[in-house]
């Protein structure tokens, strides 16, 4: 059976919570909160995909863009769930989504150190950019 994916709703919230806390990655350096997740619905409401199976989630991911550049991030699979497509279905349902909204370029992003995530977006199609650093601040 293969997963189904969509906009997550209001009613996802807790299970993309606990998504994210089984499947949290070492190097997610950001609390994860309702109120982040219902902000994100509330000002992008097609950003945040998930992947059902037997209307469980099972995969997340969020594909958003700032009308110019697509940036995909905080793609999630169950480790139960892992290596049977269900990541593959989010990023193309996410780059069909900004394909459509006129983006022509997605970034992902992916630790430097995580070999297993940069192996998945180099299996489906996706470069290293070792020209371009990131600079971050919390607020």
């Amino acid at each position: 059976m293969s997963a189904v994916v969509r906009a997550a709703g209001e009613g996802d919230v807790p299970a993309v919570l606990e998504l994210w806390s089984d499947a949290r990655s070492g190097h997610a350096s950001t609390p994860d909160s309702a109120v982040a997740v219902q902000r994100l619905l509330a000002d992008r409401p097609d950003a945040l995909l998930v992947a059902s199976l037997d209307d469980a989630i099972v995969g997340a991911l969020i594909a958003a863009s700032d009308g110019w550049r697509g940036n995909m991030y905080r793609l999630a699979v169950h480790p139960e769930h892992r290596r049977r497509g269900v990541a593959l279905a989010l990023v193309r349902e996410g780059e069909r989504r900004l394909g459509t909204a006129g983006i022509v370029r997605i970034t992902a992003l992916v630790a430097h150190d995580d070999a297993v995530a940069r192996r998945l977006w180099a299996t489906v199609g996706y470069e290293l950019d070792a020209e371009i650093g990131r600079f971050v601040r919390n607020l």
